[in-house]
């Protein structure tokens, strides 16, 4: 098929469609991800549970990334895109049904499982839509189109939260000591039974669209010049440990991603709790999507930047600004704290995308090593939040902050190194998902 023709996302009428149809894959698990933020802040109270244990909720989802990452490269490898995509979509219907399981018998162990399994579609489903969103249209457009994409995730992003917070924190107030109202407690799991329930179903949909799509889907792709060489997980891992920014880039990737998802997973308990702005839980939740809507915001206000400043420099300023706000919210507290927290999205906008390109350009790995790695290294998300969870228990919400600014403190030192590190590669791009 000629994927050359003219059109917005560069390809023909057929090509579009298909692209189109790939693009609400990227709405589907930024919305899904997004909705851990409410989800932390609901099983806190369900369950009568400290910061730590909660934050568990955020750590059981992240994980995934650490432990599918590689295997799903090699399942995409083996199965190609289409099937990959269908079998991640099952298993994420998988985690949807055990979410349901879990909230009608009321286990938390249950909930974990299931976020593990959702997951874990979702980081297969990254794995495959990625470069597939890449190469369903015109070579010349293929950064377009990943950026229309990234769009849409987004916007997911930005919804979850919200619908989140209306669904799983209708009531809920949390004070230390006391548990949840029971008639409060049973409308939350109801409202985790529905949101599932409805996930679910709208997967099962998007399911059966890619299965009776994916003939264009696979005539709309174009066949690479010659097979790729398949690799053991143990020599990707090999030869990304003899690259000094491939690790360096993988560290960074977990920083940021810990620090994003720790902000978010606390927000909702930070902006309601005493001497921060003092709200209704709910109203917290929702509010949430104002941090998640300013990295959408960022992500536009950053493409523009990045056109007249060196990616590093721009890395090095956003981290600064982010890790200045986390210590000026544990020391302030009040309504200014509380909407300079919200302002960290916005900072955290470009950090994912531009840590991904620093280090594909100076790692001496192959990009397809380097990728997998940074995809890995989003374990982050599991493990730092849990560390926040332990801070904010033994002191407060606002004090927990100083987590993530550590985060960013170190994320403004590889900026600064790889402003003065020798760029190996400057090709195309390795699609990074979506954070």
């Amino acid at each position: 098929m000629d994927t050359g023709a003219n059109g917005d996302a560069g390809g023909t009428p057929s090509t579009q469609f298909a692209f189109a149809t790939v693009t609400t894959l990227f709405f589907a698990w930024g919305f899904i991800t997004s909705l851990i933020d409410p989800l932390v802040a609901a099983v806190k109270g369900i369950f009568s549970l400290s910061d730590f244990e909660a934050q568990l909720s955020a750590s059981a989802f992240f994980i995934a990334y650490g432990v599918m990452s590689l295997p799903a490269a090699a399942l995409l490898a083996r199965r190609k895109s289409v099937a990959t995509v269908l079998i991640a979509l099952a298993t994420m219907i998988a985690g949807c049904m055990l979410m349901l399981l879990a909230a009608n018998l009321a286990i938390y162990g249950l909930v974990l499982l299931g976020l593990f399994i959702l997951a874990s579609g979702i980081t297969i489903l990254q794995v495959a839509a990625n470069p597939l969103a890449a190469v369903l249209g015109r070579p010349d457009r293929s950064h377009f189109r990943l950026t229309l994409s990234q769009a849409f995730n987004s916007l997911g992003t930005f919804i979850g939260p919200y619908l989140g917070a209306l669904l799983f924190l209708k009531g809920v107030e949390i004070k230390e000591g006391e548990a949840l109202d029971g008639a409060v407690r049973e409308a939350a799991l109801t409202g985790i039974d529905a949101a599932f329930l409805w996930i679910a179903m709208l997967i099962g949909l998007l399911a059966a669209f890619i299965w009776f799509a994916r003939g264009l889907v696979t005539q709309a792709v174009r066949a690479p010049a010659q097979p790729e060489a398949q690799r053991s997980v143990f020599a990707i891992l090999g030869e990304v440990a003899s690259s000094r920014w491939a690790l360096l880039g993988g560290a960074a990737i977990f920083l940021y991603v810990g620090a994003e998802v720790a902000i978010g997973t606390q927000m909702a308990l930070f902006l309601s709790s005493e001497g921060v702005l003092g709200i209704p839980l709910e109203q917290a939740g929702k509010m949430v999507s104002l941090y998640w809507g300013g990295a959408m915001v960022g992500r536009l206000v950053g493409s523009v930047l990045l056109t007249r400043v060196p990616a590093s420099v721009l890395l090095a300023a956003f981290a600064a600004m982010a890790c200045a706000i986390c210590l000026f919210v544990a020391e302030a507290g009040g309504s200014a704290a509380a909407y300079a927290a919200l302002c960290i999205g916005l900072f955290n906008s470009i950090m994912f995308p531009v840590i991904f390109t620093l280090t594909l350009e100076r790692s001496s790995a192959s990009k397809e090593a380097t990728s997998g790695f940074l995809c890995f290294s989003i374990v982050g998300g599991a493990v730092v939040p849990l560390l926040v969870g332990l801070v904010s228990g033994a002191t407060s919400y606002a004090t927990a902050f100083v987590v993530p600014a550590a985060c960013y403190a170190l994320l403004l030192g590889f900026g600064l190194a790889a402003r003065r590190a020798v760029v190996l590669e400057a090709g195309d791009a390795v699609p990074a998902t979506g954070h």
